[in-house]
Parts: structure tokens; C-alpha cells; sequence
């Protein structure tokens, strides 16, 4: 039977020599021991279906959506192979060929899921009705009464990662009277609506470091579930729209404190590679953008960075450590607190098995990891949890909760502006 090849770019892949370093830094391999869910065996797998060697199934497209885009295999990959790219260029060319049709519920929960993120308005709105859960009491009345520990185990788990949409929202700080620079906070979407109160620290903490934050009205999702999803003409049409939003709004620097958000819009330059008359723009866009780690450790020197009294442990979210090979700077900025002690965890960097909506579509995987950093973060006896990414935040703090823990899940700009302030 001759099979039609499912034409995608695979050069990303050329040079993987099979060497099998990537194995032990793959969540999915770890777990599983399986060659069909290493970084190996999916670049084999992917290589033979753009050759027209192997037909598109359920079965093949599984392997692929076990993979958590972590990129943790790059981080460790002596030849340099871009997997993230690759695993993007394969899911989108299943989607945009059709290749393996999902059922007709699955696909419109999908196009709902994206279109509400892609869509501000219609975002505020559901987190709105859905913010009732929390703000009438439910949510508290739920667990108060034990009526959560008699639900099914699944959907003890959904109510588990509810997000936080009963969080303050984002409210900027004044402008600093002679600011040393001027930055602009990417909101986001999830982000804008969960875990806006991280971003109003975020802008506090700039700010008594002297910079302006600059508000962008009209900067939009950044498009990263949508590229992880496949679905990229739709992440190109946001990735559009954020960089004219933020080149009208003329700052020094995009701050960003979503390390997935922050790994995409570094990413613009490669998403918009074949389009002449944005990718010049998409790679400018892309130089300014700063994890706020990141940033910090170019604003603040070595002064102390106030004081707090307290033992936290830090867990690297892999869209800062691996894809944006940023790791020292969190933990520098931490040790700068007077009073402080970071109690490093085992395997920080190993994924948390959130990964975007991972959580929610490969649940066995992503609990199973979930189980093994709470391990880690239990055996330090630390006072709270430290991260950088709100994915990151609420999937730890649910396993948290799930083993009888109070421990606090905070952002490292929250541990900073507390102490500072």
C-alpha cells in the first residue's frame, strides 16, 4: 500500500545522531521506559511520517501528544537538535492535512477552548461566571465539609486545578519620577484572568527598581497552547497582533513573568520565518522580550533585595530552564533576600506535568509526574514553593492540597515584592 507523505519541515531533526542522551532527560521516558515516548523515538517516528514510511493513525498521533514540549531534551542534545520546532511543525501538519480526525465533541471543545483565549472579551466573561465558584463560597463550602475527599478521583483532580479566578486583578503601580527605563508586562491570557495579582507584584517590584511600566491596550494571548496545539495560522494571526501592540508602545524591554509565555514570544522570529513582511519585525519584537528573572538580574546589581524570614525551594519551570536556558538567575535574585534560605529540591527541573493543558489531556502522565515533585518538594521541609510559571503554580499547589499540604505555592516576584515592601 503506497502511502501519502505528510509533508512537514523535519530539518530540525537532521542532526540527531541517536545517540540516546535525551532518554533520561525526558519526563516521558522516565516514566514509561518506552522508546515510542523519548525525544528519540518520536524524531524516528516523525522523520517516517514526512517520508511517507509510516501512516498518520490515532495510535502514532498519541505518541506525539504524550510529549510535554518540555524541550528538556535540548537542554542535554549534543548536536543541537530543535525538537521544540519540530514537534510544533509535526502536530500543526495533523491538524492543517486533517490527518487524523478527532470526534466531532472533541473538536468543538478544542475550537471553544482556543477561541476563548485567543478572544479577551469572551475570556473575561467565562472567568467571570466562573470565578462564582469561589466568590459565593462553594469552593470553600465543598472542601470545609469533605463533600471534595467523597468526589470520584477525576473529579477531585478537575477541582484541583480550578484556576484561581477569584485572584486580584492586575493593577499597575505609579510611574517612578525619573524611570530608568521603560518596560511593557506581557498580561496574557490565563494569566490576566487567574493570577493578575502576579503581575500588579511584578510591576511593583520594577518599579521601585525604577521602571516605567508602560500599559499595551490592545497586546492580546500570546499564542502558545495555540502553536502547541497546532493550530498555527491562528498563532500567527496573535503573534501579529501582539507585535504591532507592542512596537506602538516603544519601551527598552517586554517583561514577561509566564515562563511558557515568555518561551513562545522569544519563538515570534521562527513562527513567522516564511512571511517577509513580518519576520524582520517578529525578530526584533523577540529581542526585547525578558523574562522578569531575567530582567531583574540586569536592573538590580548585587544590593539585597529586602528582607524575609522564611525556607523556600525553587521548581524550575521547563519553559525557563530549557527553553530559555535561564536558571541561575531566579535562584540569584532569591539568595539576595536577607533572611531567605533556598533548600534545593531534587530533580527541579524535571517537569510538573502541567505543560499548558497537558493536565487536562493526558491526566495519567501528568499525575504521575505531579506525584513525583511533590515528592521532591515534601522532602525539603521548606515553608513554600517558589516558580515562575503559573501552569507551573497551580499544578503543584493542587498536588499539594491533594496530599492534606498548606504549603503556599508563590511566584518568585511575589517572594520579591513581599520582601521588598
Amino acid at each position: 500500500m503506497t502511502i501519502a507523505p505528510l509533508a512537514f519541515d523535519v530539518e530540525p531533526a537532521r542532526s540527531c545522531i541517536h545517540c540516546g542522551m535525551c532518554l533520561e532527560a525526558c519526563p516521558t521516558y522516565l516514566l514509561t521506559r518506552l522508546e515510542t515516548e523519548s525525544p528519540r523515538g518520536r524524531i524516528h517516528l516523525m522523520q517516517q511520517l514526512s517520508a511517507g514510511r509510516f501512516e498518520a493513525t490515532e495510535t502514532l498521533r498519541g505518541h506525539l501528544d504524550r510529549c510535554l514540549a518540555c524541550r528538556a531534551c535540548e537542554a542535554v542534545c549534543p548536536s543541537g537538535v530543535g525538537y521544540g520546532a519540530l514537534i510544533e511543525n509535526a502536530r500543526a501538519a495533523l491538524e492543517e492535512h486533517h490527518a487524523v480526525p478527532r470526534s466531532a465533541p472533541a473538536s468543538w471543545a478544542r475550537r471553544w477552548l482556543l477561541g476563548m483565549l485567543a478572544d479577551p472579551a469572551r475570556l473575561e466573561g467565562v472567568a467571570g461566571l466562573l470565578a462564582l465558584y469561589e466568590r459565593t463560597g462553594l469552593r470553600r463550602f465543598v472542601r470545609a465539609s469533605g463533600l471534595r475527599a467523597r468526589l470520584p478521583a477525576s473529579l477531585r483532580r478537575l477541582e484541583g486545578l480550578y484556576p484561581p479566578f477569584g485572584r486580584p486583578r492586575y493593577t499597575p503601580p505609579p510611574a517612578p519620577e525619573a524611570p530608568v527605563a521603560r518596560a511593557a508586562l506581557l498580561l496574557g491570557c490565563v494569566m490576566r484572568v487567574a493570577y493578575g495579582d502576579v503581575h500588579t507584584a511584578t510591576a511593583r517590584v520594577l518599579t521601585r527598581l525604577g521602571v516605567a511600566v508602560v500599559d499595551v491596550p490592545s497586546q492580546i494571548c500570546c499564542g502558545a497552547l495555540h502553536a502547541h496545539a497546532g493550530e498555527r495560522a491562528e498563532a500567527k494571526r496573535l503573534a501579529k497582533v501582539n507585535i504591532a501592540a507592542f512596537e506602538a508602545a516603544n519601551v527598552d524591554a517586554i517583561v514577561v513573568d509566564a515562563a511558557g509565555c515568555g518561551a513562545h514570544l522569544k519563538g515570534y522570529g521562527h513562527l513567522l520565518a516564511d512571511d517577509p513582511a513580518w519576520h524582520a519585525r517578529a525578530e526584533a519584537f523577540a529581542a526585547k522580550v525578558k523574562d522578569v528573572t531575567e530582567y531583574l538580574a540586569t536592573l538590580s546589581g548585587d544590593a539585597p533585595l529586602g528582607r524575609l524570614t522564611t525556607r523556600v525551594t525553587y521548581q524550575a519551570p521547563c519553559h525557563l530552564a530549557h527553553a530559555q536556558r535561564i536558571d541561575t538567575e531566579p535562584r540569584a535574585l532569591l539568595g539576595r533576600i536577607e533572611g531567605l534560605e533556598l533548600l534545593e529540591m531534587a530533580e527541579s527541573d524535571v517537569c510538573c506535568g502541567s505543560a499548558g493543558s497537558y493536565n487536562l489531556q493526558q491526566p495519567e502522565l501528568s499525575d504521575a509526574l505531579r506525584e513525583r515533585k511533590i515528592d521532591a518538594i515534601v522532602a525539603t521541609g521548606a515553608d513554600a514553593v517558589v516558580s515562575a510559571n503559573p501552569g507551573c503554580m497551580l499544578q503543584v499547589q493542587s498536588g499539594l492540597e491533594e496530599r492534606g499540604r498548606a504549603t503556599p505555592v508563590l511566584h518568585v516576584v511575589e517572594v520579591l515584592d513581599r520582601a521588598m515592601s
